[in-house]
């Protein structure tokens, strides 16, 4: 062999093996050795509205299934206690007198019925007839197109099956496969944990039940489910075969096929649910005839063309978005190993882009219906009694699931919960009367349901106002519609939707304001979300009278609005109340420690590492805290955060990310990155060293624990923080990039301003950039200590030299 060809030999051997790095360290693929035990090891799909968790089983796959619409419980009574606001003045005397053990007693007289909760739809079983050992077992998740496939050999044959849940023909579809003829045998079976009746009807295996009509009565209590007829949400699930060979038999409750080679498994979900003010039951959507109807289209349909559209419009939306962070040594490992590998302090850039990915995915697959947005568990429950009742927790957990939704490029999953805004803008003007005495605007509180209820929660006065007494949820929520139209440059929606309800929540916090001794305003009673003080006594409370976190809500309710009717040039009048108001807040304080205080007086704090920071709001998701604009403050900021440490649970890791990312502390903030995608065991495994606490199980879903997926969503919405900031005048590049992510690229990371990014660097300097506007505009773009202004026609991109 000659030198040359040795040569060429060599490095053709170099590339398979480089390519072979590349191609092994998926950013799009996840992938395992084994079924999923447990629920936090499955693979899930969902196309906004129909869920399915896949286990992958060889012997038997269990499938469970969840529509986004089916939760206990009917239209909320927003008048449930019209002579609650009675015990404000009781509250606020019992503060001025700072008697703060009655007014805690007396707080609890303010609180109403607790949420409904987000139920499971049911349980796939494909039971194959041949059973033995399962060889070359292979389960993967491919995010780029949004399909489950398993694959494995048994008694010398190959079995493959795919999974994918179809938006544009709003079925599930399973297509099972065979190598050699005619040996598939497996048999299916559907059934619910609901109230429910299981039948086959023309080959077609039916299952029909209904969603149970109660209230909550905590979250540790299990739920007594009342058999009422003509209430609650009802609900069908359809199985269909349709089959190339093969024989398909029923029994009463099974359907089976018989010596096929190919089959393809179609499955269809409905409620009856239309609407949060309308009774499932009397005024419910004919749930069979959808599900009927939607099986019988798809299944008309060719395999190949529904794949095929399902793949075009999951694609329209991921592929917007392309992450790289530069190369990678990490070997080739299923996804479980990697996050083990990880944990221990190994380097895998692709694992990190692989949960950017994944977040971006699961906001795709769990948020594209209309006043139902993504749960505590997004779309994913197998739980009779879930966690929390996998309700919409307000005081951070459903606004943190949106925290992606504009800077990734995934606007059209905000309508969801902007959709779901406006639902609670109508209870909501019922609950700031009769729990606070406030005639003008609308309020939200700590938990809601699909019903948009907005009362506080606490069953009438039997829970502790730490977490129950919590009136703040509107004026956060109303920002998200600020960022909608800041990022997309929506006119018509603002002017239409968006600006009365920004109003709205402005104005109940207008009358909910009362003046402290100083003549500052404050808000009395007041709680931060889920923390106590500790007074000098050792008195252990939640209540008390100008909490920092109500005011730096306001405060950035008032300026959103404020901005908003500006950009539509109304309410002059209404706008310059709120500029007054907002002069007159009590004004941020920092403590002995140098931290920013949480509350009104220089308090301890009874647990100083606990998990919310919610006083922290105005730094992120707020802007009204920066490094530049108020040094001081963001200093004490970066002090509480060092005071709370690093080790809390996923969704708060989640947040103190964008935090540090916001301090423009990009090693910090990748510390905790890194610490969210720490490996913790499923739930119910049993093992010698269990690793437990915030983080990471093995199918990537975020360990609160347990799985919640709003640090999924706040740990992706950080990573395109560490790379662009915005406001509505300037876009800052890589503001916290870590030392880690020296080189990389990203394209279609979006900016406030209606702009979209595309850019690479090199030794964390900006290589090429390419800015973008669908609208056109104007706004400062800033790179270290470098500034360039620049103004964008519609539809111009330009090339911008660094």
């Amino acid at each position: 062999m000659n030198s040359t060809l040795i040569k060429k030999t060599f490095l053709l051997l170099l590339l398979t093996s480089c390519y072979a790095d590349i191609s092994a360290q998926s950013k799009s693929i996840l992938w395992y050795k084994q079924p999923a035990e447990f629920f936090e090891e499955s693979l899930v799909l969902g196309n906004g509205k129909m869920g399915a968790t896949v286990f992958g089983g060889a012997n038997s796959d269990k499938i469970y299934l969840n529509d986004i619409t089916l939760w206990s419980g009917e239209p909320v009574n927003a008048n449930m206690s019209p002579e609650a606001y009675k015990n404000i003045p009781a509250i606020r005397e019992a503060l001025q007198n700072e008697n703060y053990k009655l007014a805690e007693e007396l707080n609890k007289k303010v609180q109403g019925k607790n949420s409904e909760s987000y139920a499971p739809l049911g349980t796939l079983e494909i039971n194959n007839s041949e059973k033995g050992k399962a060889v070359n077992y292979h389960r993967e998740l491919d995010l780029s197109n949004a399909i489950s496939k398993v694959s494995y050999e048994m008694a010398g044959i190959k079995y493959t099956r795919e999974y994918f849940v179809s938006a544009p023909d709003k079925v599930m579809i399973i297509k099972l496969t065979a190598d050699q003829k005619e040996a598939l045998n497996f048999d299916i079976n559907l059934k619910s944990l609901l109230q429910s009746n299981v039948e086959v009807r023309n080959n077609i295996l039916v299952l029909r039940g209904s969603a149970p009509i109660h209230e909550n009565a905590g979250y540790n209590v299990p739920q007594k489910y009342l058999s009422l007829k003509e209430r609650g949400t009802r609900f069908t699930g359809l199985v269909q075969i349709k089959k190339t060979d093969g024989t398909i038999t029923s029994s009463r409750e099974t359907l089976t096929l018989k010596d096929a080679t190919e089959a393809i498994i179609f499955v269809s979900v409905a409620t009856s649910f239309n609407g949060f003010d309308k009774n499932p039951a009397s005024e419910g959507l004919d749930d069979v005839s959808i599900a009927l109807g939607n099986l019988n289209n798809a299944y008309a349909k060719a395999f190949d063309k529904l794949k095929e559209s399902h793949i075009a419009d999951y694609q329209k939306f991921f592929n917007r978005v392309n992450l790289d962070l530069g190369k990678t040594t990490a070997p080739d490992l299923p996804t479980d190993e990697r996050l083990l590998r990880y944990a221990d302090g190994s380097e895998d850039k692709n694992l990190e882009i692989l949960y950017f990915n994944y977040g971006r995915y699961l906001l795709i697959s769990s948020s594209r219906t209309l006043g139902v947005p993504a749960n505590l568990q997004g779309l994913w429950n197998p739980h009779l009694s879930p966690p929390w009742s996998s309700n919409y927790t307000m005081n951070i957990n459903l606004e943190e699931n949106y925290w992606l939704a504009e800077n990734t490029n995934l606007s059209e999953m905000h309508s969801s919960l902007l959709s779901f805004i406006k639902n609670l803008s109508v209870t909501g003007k019922i609950t700031a009367k009769t729990f606070y005495g406030v005639d003008k605007g609308w309020a939200a509180a700590h938990n809601s349901d699909i019903w948009a209820m907005t009362n506080p929660v606490g069953q009438f006065g039997k829970e502790d106002p730490m977490w129950a007494c919590w009136p703040m949820a509107g004026a956060w929520l109303s920002t998200h519609i600020w960022e909608h139209y800041t990022f997309s440059q929506d006119l018509d929606y603002l002017k239409k939707e968006g600006y009365p309800l920004m109003k709205g929540a402005a104005e109940f916090c207008l009358g909910w304001l009362v003046p402290d001794k100083n003549g500052n305003l404050i808000t009395s009673p007041s709680t931060s979300p889920e923390n106590q003080y500790k007074l000098t006594n050792g008195f252990v409370g939640a209540t008390l009278y100008g909490g920092t976190a109500d005011l730096a809500m306001i405060r950035e309710c008032f300026d959103k609005t404020i901005k908003a009717s500006k950009a539509l040039n109304i309410d002059a009048d209404f706008r310059k109340k709120l500029e007054t108001a907002l002069s007159k807040l009590y004004p941020y304080q920092i403590g002995k420690k140098g931290n920013l205080q949480e509350w009104y007086f220089d308090w301890d704090d009874n647990d100083p590492k606990h998990r919310h920071q919610s006083h922290l709001f105005g730094l992120f998701p707020g802007d009204h805290i920066t490094p530049l604009k108020t040094p001081d403050l963001a200093e004490a900021s970066k002090k509480t955060l060092e005071i709370k440490g690093d080790e809390t649970t996923g969704w708060s890791k989640g947040w103190r990310i964008n935090l540090w990312a916001r301090l423009w502390d990009g090693n910090r903030a990748y510390k905790m990155f890194r610490e969210l995608l720490r490996y913790v065991d499923p739930d119910g495994k049993k093992t010698e060293k269990p690793r437990r606490g915030g983080g990471t199980y093995p199918n990537l879903f975020d360990a609160h624990p347990p799985f919640q997926i709003d640090g999924n969503f706040g740990g992706a919405a950080a990573v395109a923080e560490m790379l662009v900031q915005s406001d509505e005048n300037e876009i800052r590049l890589l503001p916290a990039l870590p030392d880690a992510w020296s080189e990389g690229s990203v394209k279609g990371i979006c900016a406030r301003g209606g702009f979209e990014i595309e850019m690479s660097w090199k030794d964390k300097k900006i290589d090429k950039f390419f800015i973008s506007s669908a609208k056109g505009g104007e706004t400062t773009l800033i790179f270290g200590d470098e500034k360039q202004e620049i103004a964008l026609k519609k539809g111009e991109k330009k090339s911008i030299n660094w």
